[in-house]
C-alpha cells in the first residue's frame, strides 16, 4: 500500500511531468533559466495573450516549477529547479535500466556480427561449396 507521503511524491511528479509535456511551458522554463521574467515578457515569443500565457504560468506554478510573485500589476517569475531535479532523479534511474539493456543489446549484436571461425577450408564458404556441388545453380537467370 502507497503511503500518504508517497502518493503525494507521485501526484508532484505527475504535475512536472504534465507540465513539461507542452513545449510551450518548456520554453517558457528556458527562458526562466535566465533569470526572472514579466508573464509578459514569456507570452512575447509565442504572440499568444497575457491570458494565454498566464494559464501556462499557473500550470507550470502548480507543478513548483516556478514562483509567481506580484508587485502592483506585474507578475514576475522565477525558476524554481527542485521539481525539476526530482524529476531528473526518476528519470535517470529509467535510464539506468535502459543503458543496461542497450549494452547487452549492442553486445549480443556485436557477438553475432563477429567473423565466424572458417570451417570450409581457406577462401571458401558454405555458399561458395554448395555453388560447386549444383553446376549453374549459381547463377541462374543470368547469361554471360
Amino acid at each position: 500500500m502507497q503511503s500518504t507521503r508517497d502518493a503525494a511524491q507521485a501526484a508532484a511528479l505527475d504535475q512536472v511531468f504534465h507540465a513539461l509535456s507542452d513545449g510551450t511551458r518548456r520554453a517558457m522554463l528556458r527562458e526562466l533559466a535566465a533569470g526572472e521574467r514579466k508573464v509578459g515578457e514569456l507570452a512575447a515569443p509565442f504572440s499568444m495573450s497575457l491570458a494565454a500565457a498566464s494559464k501556462h504560468v499557473r500550470v507550470l506554478e502548480r507543478a513548483g516549477l516556478l514562483q509567481r510573485e506580484v508587485r502592483g500589476r506585474v507578475h514576475i517569475c522565477r525558476l524554481q529547479p527542485a521539481r525539476l531535479k526530482t524529476a531528473g532523479q526518476w528519470l535517470r534511474f529509467y535510464e539506468q535500466f535502459w543503458t543496461e539493456r542497450l549494452d547487452a543489446l549492442e553486445a549480443a549484436l556485436q557477438a553475432e556480427a563477429a567473423p565466424q571461425p572458417d570451417t570450409d577450408g581457406p577462401g571458401e564458404s558454405p555458399d561458395d561449396t554448395a555453388a560447386k556441388q549444383r553446376p549453374g545453380k549459381k547463377d541462374r537467370g543470368h547469361r554471360h
